[in-house]
C-alpha cells in the first residue's frame, strides 16, 4: 500500500521521520535530520532512547524497530538507521516495504546478498535512499573524481586503498555477566544466534570485531574509502577477489587484511586492480612513494594521484607544477542529510543511494567473504556466487534466528 511517505512532496513541509539507534554514530545521524520533525525513536539501551527522547519530547519511544515500524510507518515519512551492522538490513528492509523513505548507516548490509536485497526493494519501491558515507559530500572527494575523470593522469588501471584502523583480534569470552537493567540484551542480538552479555566486549563499538555482528576494519571503513575509486572509475561489480592476512578466525575479524579486486573494463576505460589494505597490512609506501595512515592512489598511465579525505596529490611533482585542474562539473553538496531529506521530498537524485551504495557495499563484503574461505573467488555478480567456490554461499547469505529474517517480501 501507498504510505504517506510518498504523498509528502511539499519542499517546505516537514518529513516525520522515525530513528534506530539514537547514540554515537545514530545521535550525528540524528543531528543530521533534527530539523524535520523526529516522531519515532528507537534504542535497545534505555540510557540512549532517555537522552534523546529529552531532546525530542514528543517523539513515540520503542526498543524494539519491528515493533516501531508497524506501529508508526502509516504516519511516518522517514526512517534513519544507525545500528551495528547486523540489524541494518532487518530494519531496512521492514522500512522500505513499508514505504518508508530509507537512510541507513555503512556498510549498508552485513552480507552481500541482504545489499542486493535491500537495494532491489528500495528500487521496486521508489523510495528516497542514502548511505551514510557522509565524506561524499566534501569539496575535496569531488574535485578529485573530476580530475581522474578529466584525463590528467591518463587511463587508471590499478588502485591501492589503505586504512590504518584495527577492527578484530580477541577470543570468545567464556563466561557471560549480568544484563545491565538498561539494556536488552535478546533485542540488541535480534538476527544473530544468542550468546551471553559480556561487559565491554560488544556493545556499544566493539562489536566491530565481532563476525557475527560487523565486519571489521574492512567492513567499518571500506565503503568509505572505496568510494572514491568507484564514484572516479564508475566501478561497480568485482569479476574476482582474494584476500589474505592472519589465520581466520571463527569469531573475529583480522586485525590486518589485503585485497585484490579485479574490475572489468568499463566501455573504453581499461580493467581496474583494486588492492585494499588495513591494521597491521597498511605499506609505508605505495609505488614507491611514501605515504600516511589511510588514502587512496591512483595509478595511470600518465601519472598517479595520492588522495585522503581533505587533499591530493599528483605524482610525479615535477611534471604536475604546473597543474591547473579542470574547470568544476560536479556541483557542490547541499550536505549530505539534506540531499537524502530533499529527496525525500521532490524525487530529487541522492549521490549515495542504494543503487550505487549497494554494489559498493557488496564489493566491499565480498573482500572478507574471500578471506574467510581462503581462495580467489570467480565472481557472479548476477547470480551473486562463486563458480569456483560453492562454500561461499554461506557467507554471502546468513542464518537468521527466527522473527529477524530478512527476506524480499518481509514486512514488520
Amino acid at each position: 500500500s501507498e504510505s504517506s511517505a510518498q504523498e509528502s512532496n511539499s519542499a517546505n513541509e516537514q518529513l516525520k521521520v522515525l530513528c534506530v539507534g539514537t547514540a554515537n554514530r545514530a545521535k550525528a545521524n540524528i543531528d543530521g535530520v533534527s530539523d524535520q520533525n523526529i516522531v519515532g525513536l528507537c534504542d535497545v539501551d534505555t540510557r540512549f532512547l532517555e537522552k534523546a527522547k529529552a531532546v525530542y519530547p514528543s517523539a513515540a519511544t520503542y526498543r524494539d524497530y519491528r515493533e516501531m515500524i508497524a506501529q508508526e510507518a502509516d504516519r511516518a515519512d522517514a526512517i534513519v538507521i544507525a545500528t551495528a551492522d547486523h540489524s541494518h538490513a532487518p530494519a531496512a528492509i521492514r522500512a522500505i516495504n513499508a514505504g518508508l523513505h530509507c537512510y541507513c548507516e555503512k556498510p549498508l548490509t552485513h552480507t552481500v546478498q541482504e545489499a542486493r536485497l535491500i537495494t532491489e526493494a528500495a528500487r521496486a519501491k521508489g523510495v528516497a535512499t542514502q548511505m551514510g558515507t557522509q565524506i561524499h559530500a566534501g569539496n575535496n572527494y569531488r574535485r578529485v573524481v573530476e580530475i581522474i575523470r578529466s584525463g590528467v593522469i591518463g587511463d587508471v588501471s590499478e588502485v591501492h586503498v589503505w586504512v590504518g584502523k584495527g577492527w578484530g583480534g580477541g577470543d570468545r569470552p567464556e563466561s557471560g555477566d549480568p544484563v545491565p537493567d538498561y539494556l536488552d540484551w535478546n533485542l540488541w542480538l535480534g538476527p544473530a544466534p544468542e550468546r551471553p552479555y559480556k561487559e565491554g566486549r560488544y556493545h556499544p563499538a566493539n562489536w566491530r570485531r565481532w563476525w557475527d555482528f560487523g565486519q571489521g576494519t574492512l567492513g567499518d571503513m571500506g565503503c568509505h574509502y572505496m568510494d572514491l575509486p568507484f564514484w572516479a572509475l564508475d566501478l561497480q561489480y568485482p569479476t574476482s577477489v582474494a584476500a589474505e592476512g592472519p589465520a581466520v578466525h571463527p569469531e573475529t575479524c583480522p586485525l590486518g587484511l589485503t585485497v585484490r579486486y579485479q574490475f572489468p573494463a568499463r566501455g573504453d576505460r581499461p580493467a581496474v586492480k583494486l588492492t585494499w589494505h588495513d591494521g597491521d597490512n597498511i605499506p609505508k609506501s605505495v609505488t614507491g612513494i611514501k605515504v600516511s595512515r589511510n588514502g587512496v592512489m591512483f595509478v595511470g598511465s600518465e601519472g598517479k594521484m595520492f588522495a585522503d579525505y581533505g587533499s591530493y596529490r599528483l605524482f610525479p611533482e615535477d611534471k604536475f607544477q604546473a597543474f591547473t585542474p579542470p574547470p568544476k562539473s560536479i556541483p557542490d553538496s547541499i550536505g549530505h542529510h539534506r540531499e537524502w531529506i530533499q529527496a525525500c521530498k521532490t524525487g530529487s537524485p541522492t549521490t549515495c543511494n542504494f543503487d550505487y551504495s549497494g554494489p559498493l557495499t557488496e564489493s566491499v563484503l565480498l573482500g572478507n567473504v574471500a578471506y574467510r574461505t581462503g581462495k580467489q573467488l570467480d565472481w557472479d555478480a548476477e547470480n551473486l556466487r562463486a563458480t569456483n567456490c560453492p562454500e561461499a554461499a554461506t557467507l554471502i547469505s546468513k542464518e537468521y534466528r527466527s522473527g529477524w529474517e530478512v527476506t524480499a517480501d518481509q514486512i514488520a
